[in-house]
């Protein structure tokens, strides 16, 4: 039996009809296609290359694309989880962004989440597949280029929107040794990937203040 009040999605208008779902590379389903992304997502980088001068200003377009994404991400997180609570500790957000977050954008969480041994203010969480520069091919001239900025803009925008203002940026790292087999290929391809993904975040004094006075 036909409900008299609906459409069928045949007679939708295109922007009416629900977004068709797939299976990420990881197999889990109700993902946006994976296909559908690396399209869209070459076309925004090719889109802000044509309005650039510099790799630096292009970089800090994507992170702001990606910042929006990172403010809305955090919004659905607490709409979708009846259990959803704000994070007050430094390395409890940032968990979060790395196992909670990655998971429900790429379908895995992050390789790993690290703390500089240096600088007390920079942390840093490790993907050696990141989907926006697996299937993107750098030109030679833009060889520094980091496509991955956009990843480090929707981090940035989640830590904000969670109350931990932070610089977030993307850096592509030569693989240490025996790394490799923890790496795939290249969109898919035989070329085997050589660099793993970086997003180093650096807190403010006021941030670090803050964690250190909720430890005592």
């Amino acid at each position: 039996m036909m409900n008299i009040g609906s459409r069928s999605t045949a007679h939708m208008h295109i922007l009416d009809r629900p977004v068709p779902k797939g299976t990420s590379r990881y197999g889990d389903q109700g993902s946006v296609s994976l296909s559908a992304f690396a399209y869209l997502y070459s076309e925004l980088v090719q889109y802000h290359q044509s309005r650039v001068s510099s790799i630096s200003e292009l970089e800090r377009r994507l992170e702001a694309a990606g910042f929006g994404v990172g403010l809305k991400t955090i919004e659905l997180a607490a709409f979708r989880s009846r259990e959803f609570k704000r994070e007050t500790r430094l390395m409890s957000i940032l968990h979060f962004v790395s196992s909670t977050v990655w998971r429900s954008l790429f379908g895995k969480a992050a390789d790993s989440l690290e703390r500089s041994i240096d600088n007390a203010d920079e942390f840093m969480i490790v993907d050696y597949e990141p989907i926006t520069s697996t299937y993107i091919s750098v030109p030679s001239d833009l060889g520094q280029l980091s496509v991955d900025s956009y990843l480090s803009g929707i981090i940035a925008g989640v830590l904000e929107g969670a109350g931990f203002p932070a610089r977030v940026t993307a850096h592509n790292v030569a693989l240490e040794e025996g790394e490799g087999s923890k790496v795939g290929s290249v969109g898919g391809s035989n070329i085997p990937r050589t660099e793993k993904a970086v997003f180093l975040c650096k807190f403010s004094q006021e941030v670090l203040a803050r964690d250190a006075a909720l430890e005592r």
